[in-house]
Formats: C-alpha cells, sequence, structure tokens
C-alpha cells in the first residue's frame, strides 16, 4: 500500500498538467494512466488530426499555386511517409509529457483504477494489482466516441482513431456528422483527394458556430468536391469486401451512397464508467457526467474531476485550465473556473474561432452590444498569402465599450484569437485595441482595424 498526496487518473492533457502544477504546488503526486500518456489529444486526437489537415494544406498548395507563380509538373502524395511523419510527431509530443511528469518527481503507473472507498484505488494492470491511499484524487480519464447501434466499428466502419491510420488515402469516405471532428477529417481527406460525403442530421454543419462564418467552410468544401448534406437521417451501412453502402433518409427519401469507409463523428462519450465511483458516492449529471462545483470537487470533498468528464465543451485546453484549477484548490489556494473567454478553434479551410459571446448569445442575455466586421481582404498580410477570404468580428458592450466577444474565421484564426481572449479577460475596451501598436503587415492588424470600425473611425475601409 503507498500513501500519496495527490492521486491523478488519467495523463491527457488535463490529467498530465494537473499531476505537474500539484507538484509545483508541494504536493507528492502520482499519475495513473491506462494506454498512453499524453492521452486521446496527443496519441489519436488533437495533434495527429492537425498532421493530417496540415498535409492536406501542403499537398493543396503544391497542386494549385499556378497563379501565384509556383508551377509543379507533377505532385504525389507518399502515405507511408505520411503516417511516419505523424507517428514521429506523436512521439516526440509524448516523450516530452514523460520528460515533464518524471522532472517535476511524478509517479508514473500503468493500469486502470477502480476505487475501494473515497480515499483508495486498486490499479490493474493485466495480473498486477496495486493498492493506493490518497488525501485528494482528480479524475481526467477523457472520453471515447460514441457508438450508433445500427454503426457498430469494424474496419470499414471507423471513428475518429481509425481515420488517423488508414492504410492509404480512400477514393470515397462517407463522414456521418458534422461537427468539428467530422468536418476537419473529412476536408482534410478531401483536400489529399477523397471524395467526401458529409451527412449531418441538423439543419447544419458546425452548429458551434455562427452561419456567417460556416458559409465560407461550406464554399470551401463544395470547391474540394465535398457533398454536405444535411436535415439527413443515417439509416445503417452494409459493409462487403472492398467498402460499405451507407443508407440515410432526407426530405422524406431513402437514399444510399457508397464508399470505401464510413466515418462516425457523432459526439463523445464521458470515460465515467467501471471505476467504481458510484460506490464512493460521487453524484452524476445527465449522459454520464460528473458534478463538481467552481473549484472542479466533486460531491465527494477530496475528488476533483476536470476535462471531457465535466459539463462543457469537450477541449483539451478546457481540461488543461480545469487541471490547474483542482492543483491549485487542493493546495489551499482560492481558485475558481471562470469560463468567460475560453475559445474554440475548428481547423477547416478556412479556419473558424470564436471567444465569449457571439451577437446573438448577447442579444439573448439581454446585453445591448455593438458589433463590426473587418475583412481580410483589405489586409495586405492575407494577400500576400493568397487566402484574402475571411473576416474579424467583435463584439462590444455598447454601455462601455468592453469587448466582450469575438469571431475569426480565415487563415491563421487559431492563432489569432488568443489576442482577443486576452483583451476579453483584461476587460479591455475597443479603444484599448485600436491605440494598440500592430506590426505591418501582419494578420493581427485585422483586429486593430475592427476595433477601429467599432469606433466608426475605420482606415482601411470606407465608412459605411
Amino acid at each position: 500500500m503507498k500513501n500519496i498526496d495527490t492521486l491523478v487518473i488519467g495523463a491527457g492533457p488535463g490529467g498530465y498538467v494537473a499531476a505537474i502544477r500539484a507538484s509545483q504546488m508541494g504536493q507528492n503526486v502520482t499519475i495513473v494512466e491506462r494506454a498512453f500518456l499524453g492521452g486521446v489529444c496527443s496519441n489519436v486526437g488533437c495533434i495527429p488530426s492537425k498532421v493530417l489537415i496540415s498535409v492536406g494544406h501542403r499537398f493543396e498548395q503544391a497542386k494549385y499555386s499556378d497563379d501565384m507563380g509556383v508551377v509543379v509538373q507533377e505532385v504525389k502524395l507518399d502515405w507511408a511517409r505520411v503516417q511516419e511523419f505523424k507517428k514521429g510527431v506523436v512521439s516526440k509530443l509524448v516523450g516530452g509529457v514523460e520528460g515533464l511528469l518524471k522532472g517535476n518527481k511524478i509517479d508514473i503507473v500503468n493500469g486502470e483504477a477502480y476505487f475501494v472507498d473515497a480515499h483508495t484505488v486498486r490499479v490493474i494492470d493485466g495480473d498486477n494489482v496495486q493498492s493506493y491511499t490518497f488525501k485528494n484524487a482528480i479524475l481526467a480519464t477523457g472520453s471515447r466516441p460514441i457508438e450508433i447501434p445500427t454503426f457498430k466499428f469494424t474496419d470499414r466502419v471507423i471513428n475518429s482513431t481509425g481515420a488517423l491510420s488508414l492504410p492509404g488515402v480512400p477514393e470515397k469516405l462517407v463522414v456521418i456528422g458534422g461537427g468539428y471532428i467530422g468536418t476537419e477529417l473529412g476536408s482534410a481527406y478531401a483536400s489529399l483527394g477523397a471524395q467526401v460525403t458529409i451527412i449531418e442530421g441538423g439543419t447544419d454543419i458546425l452548429a458551434g458556430f455562427e452561419k456567417q462564418m460556416t458559409q465560407l467552410v461550406k464554399k470551401s468544401l463544395k470547391k474540394k468536391g465535398v457533398e454536405v448534406i444535411v436535415g439527413a437521417s443515417a439509416k445503417g451501412v452494409k459493409e462487403h469486401e472492398n467498402g460499405v453502402v451507407v443508407t440515410y433518409e432526407a426530405s422524406g427519401e431513402e437514399k444510399t451512397v457508397e464508399a470505401n469507409y464510413v466515418l462516425v463523428t457523432v459526439g463523445r462519450r464521458p470515460n465515467t464508467d467501471e471505476m467504481g465511483l458510484e460506490a464512493v458516492g460521487i453524484e452524476f449529471e445527465e449522459r454520464g457526467l460528473l458534478k463538481v462545483d467552481k473549484q472542479c470537487r466533486t460531491s465527494v470533498p477530496n475528488i476533483y474531476a476536470i476535462g471531457d468528464i465535466v459539463s462543457g465543451p469537450q477541449l483539451a485546453h478546457k481540461a488543461s485550465y480545469e487541471g490547474k484549477v483542482a492543483a491549485q484548490a487542493i493546495a489551499g489556494e482560492k481558485s475558481i473556473v471562470d469560463y468567460l473567454a475560453i475559445p474554440a478553434v475548428c481547423f477547416t479551410d478556412p479556419e473558424l474561432a470564436t471567444v465569449g459571446y457571439n451577437e446573438e448569445q448577447a442579444k439573448a442575455e439581454g446585453i445591448e452590444v455593438k458589433v463590426a466586421k473587418f475583412p481580410f481582404a483589405a489586409n495586405g498580410r492575407t494577400l500576400t498569402l493568397n487566402a484574402a477570404e475571411g473576416f474579424v468580428k467583435l463584439v462590444v458592450r455598447k454601455i462601455d465599450g468592453i469587448l466582450i466577444g469575438a469571431q475569426i474565421v480565415g487563415v491563421g484564426a487559431s492563432d489569432m484569437i488568443a489576442e482577443m481572449g486576452l483583451a476579453i479577460e483584461a476587460g479591455m475596451t475597443a479603444e484599448d485595441i485600436a491605440l494598440t501598436i500592430h506590426a505591418h503587415p501582419t494578420l493581427g492588424e485585422i483586429t486593430m482595424e475592427a476595433a477601429e470600425s467599432i469606433l466608426e473611425r475605420p482606415i482601411h475601409v470606407v465608412k459605411a
């Protein structure tokens, strides 16, 4: 029996960050991981998917840069080398996580944790069983893809993990679900040459983003040859030797589409089962999520929960943030979660990013706002990149001009949104942003220009 201060279960972006912060706060920390350090994000999620997206962009740029004077006679894709590159990126990151944990004197234990009581767990690794007692625990067990009963996962019916390690770029791919995972991966494979069909049950894809933003993504998907079918219900799939036949219903009519694979991306389920949590007395919300307070504390005072197993968006950076809050709360700091400026990013083509309120959300809460958009097409840097589609939209509170939200669609949106998040956290006004000198020529200037548009004195667009 080993006695420890803080036990962290799960070594993904929430768990390993929580463990490091707990160690920094002077706690004796052990982290338990049943699969791989770095979790889904580093191994079979965020990172490897962005590799495929980046490769897709490079591949398209090599083929279609004639208008910039770059003429390539023949562009080939070496899929084996793509996979090797992806593995190399993952290996570096996972090795880095291991080095950070060891460097912070954190014990790493492989296996599955099962709660005996509120201060004891058994960790099972094959035939080996070890018990640990702890003062506090942080649960960071993440989530897994939801499996539809009529689309059981096989070699041909795949989830997001399977989509990252296909033996080659499929000739045809069907994606069930037009959320950010399905749209990102569908767009990536379309860039690599696959004929992609996206089937979405709702009225539109990328439901979490404003329609003004998603319109540009849909335009790009159409250009890539992607067929997007909305308001459709996936009914079932039949497999054959070389592929699948997917049946769906749209506009009251049953239809079929053939492909080499069908990728199912209809959401993720929290990993809170088979851990003995009910026996300990931890309370659940709906869908298997755990109830927590503003310090990520569950109904059992010495057990905390973070990331995909608590309510809120399933984002790696949210999990990391909550991990720090939980570790600091255990150490006695007055640390609480505040999700006002948590960004959301979708790595489609073009990229989408949002933080804080959008215009509709602000109005729904009775907040009077002023909004302004500045187009990428009026920025010198986007023209040099041959990527002039997109805009920055700012949402400021009318009464005092304080920025409460921002939306960005276009090249570099995933990086640009950080400035907007900082501005919201700092309580900055549109005037503060407008008066901040931005380097030229850069994408960052677009946020300055959008702020000047809010103030009704834009320089590089004619005032309406």
